[in-house]
């Protein structure tokens, strides 16, 4: 469970700078119509549901409606490019895996038509959770060190599936880390690689928490650790890579708002203000933990310093996992 007293803390420490702003500096009329979120990927994924959670929290909160718009395609991209280019006038909000969608975007993609650092105004991040290194529940594997043993047995004769770039660069640290010749297998579509993940197929995966939380309680899987470095507030039971003894993994899926760049200043000081408080609430807290995310309230300067960081840590990522742009 959430502590929530640290929850409160931080929130209120990551939107003192903002809370400090006088109302009457931010449009007393925004928003005077209704708003559009984006969501860059379909309805019914987990992606979608966290979007459609936090645009009726945002529409709970300013009286307007908040209507949610999937754009798919090009791993969202379509989605990012899209707000990119929209109107910057706060009506057209993207709330989205900031970690993935624009701090891994120069290198997933041979061409951008959007800079990520500057074609955006950055409002504030809202939650993080990570990939779950996961084995079938049937496998004699109860331990990292359980797997690592066989792999290390088999050589190029075991393999391991991967998927999303956060999927790929956490099993080659993993590797790394243990001189490792397990062959990759890629997949495009997860539920594949789940299926094959089951059948003993491939001896491992990193697979999105959210995405596999389900199967987990179902007892079709057993996780081994997380990909980050530390255990989740959300899944305290399941080690971080760190205590797993995996050193240099700490990948987060960090989630964001953002806004066109040239959006007014008084405007996105009003969402920030907004996202923050949102953050922290607690049926915020409690959709969280069900879906396997911890809460991460910030403000406009620290995601913007998050995200060049980021920016800058994937391009070692790309070489470590050689990652081919698309």
């Amino acid at each position: 469970m959430f502590d929530r007293r640290e929850v409160l803390r931080v929130g209120l420490w990551a939107a003192a700078a903002p809370a400090l702003i006088s109302p009457a500096r931010a449009q007393s009329d925004y928003p005077s119509g209704p708003m559009k979120a984006l969501a860059m990927f379909g309805p019914g994924s987990g992606a979608d549901a966290k979007v459609r959670f936090y645009a009726n929290k945002l529409s709970e909160k300013t009286g307007k409606a908040v209507i949610v718009e999937n754009k798919i395609g090009a791993m969202g991209n379509i989605a990012t490019e899209t707000i990119a280019r929209s109107k910057p006038d706060g009506y057209s909000i993207y709330i989205a895996p900031g970690s993935s969608m624009l701090a891994a975007a120069p290198q997933l993609f041979k061409k951008l038509s959007y800079d990520p650092i500057n074609d955006f105004e950055h409002i504030t991040t809202l939650n993080f959770s990570a990939f779950a290194l996961c084995v079938a529940a049937d496998s004699p594997f109860r331990t990292l060190d359980d797997l690592t043993a066989h792999l290390k047995q088999k050589g190029e004769g075991a393999f391991y599936g991967s998927g999303a770039p956060p999927s790929v660069v956490a099993a080659e640290i993993y590797k790394n880390n243990f001189g490792l010749k397990t062959v990759e297998v890629k997949y495009r579509v997860q539920n594949g690689m789940f299926n094959d993940l089951l059948s003993g197929q491939v001896a491992f995966t990193f697979i999105d928490f959210i995405s596999v939380a389900a199967h987990r309680t179902s007892g079709k899987v057993r996780i081994l650790c997380m990909a980050c470095a530390d255990r989740l507030k959300s899944a305290p039971d399941i080690m971080g890579a760190r205590e797993a003894g995996i050193s240099g993994l700490n990948i987060r899926n960090w989630w964001s708002v953002h806004v066109p760049a040239g959006t007014p200043k008084a405007i996105c000081e009003k969402l920030e203000i907004l996202f923050n408080e949102i953050a922290i609430e607690a049926d915020t807290l409690k959709f969280l933990e069900v879906n396997g995310s911890d809460p991460m309230p910030g403000n406009s300067k620290m995601l913007r310093e998050l995200l060049v960081q980021e920016t800058k840590d994937w391009e070692g990522y790309a070489k470590l996992a050689k990652l081919e742009a698309n």
